[in-house]
């Protein structure tokens, strides 16, 4: 059977999605999941696009349209993530193609996401993939 790629719009199908996603995101917790999700699809557009194979999610790709002075529209990838526990088995490369045709049909003129330094594995991916490294993400935290 051949995996499935579909956003993930209903209450049952976004939780389906909280284990794979927690992977990446460990602070995240099961109780607050879904409003969290739901909060960010209702007021940033957050769009959530989940593999499954044999009707288990493998991988998840949570993304967003944005606009940008310098670039124009782009797809921004939030988080990019498959099951550790299948990894290396071309799922990861199935969302990000799927990414792709979603800008595309979006208008977009590219995609665009961040990778901390420290996930080498996860940039080795990426460069396969076609992506290259274009400039340093500042960060400082307020509080």
């Amino acid at each position: 059977m051949e995996p499935r790629l579909d956003h993930a719009r209903t209450d049952d199908e976004i939780t389906a999605t909280f284990e794979v996603m927690r992977q990446m995101r460990p602070e995240l917790v099961a109780d607050g999941y879904l409003a969290r999700i739901r909060a960010l699809m209702d007021h940033e557009g957050l769009r959530l696009l989940a593999l499954s194979d044999d009707g288990v999610v493998r991988g998840v790709a949570a993304y967003r349209v944005m606009d940008m002075l310098y670039c124009g529209r782009l797809l921004y990838v939030d988080d990019l993530v498959v099951d550790e526990r299948v990894r290396s088995r071309g799922y990861g490369a199935r969302l990000l193609e799927r990414l792709e045709q979603e800008g595309r049909a979006l208008g977009c003129s590219e995609i665009q996401l961040i990778s901390r330094v420290t996930r080498e594995q996860a940039h080795r991916f990426y460069f396969r993939q076609g992506f290259g490294i274009e400039c340093f993400h500042f960060r400082r935290r307020l509080g």
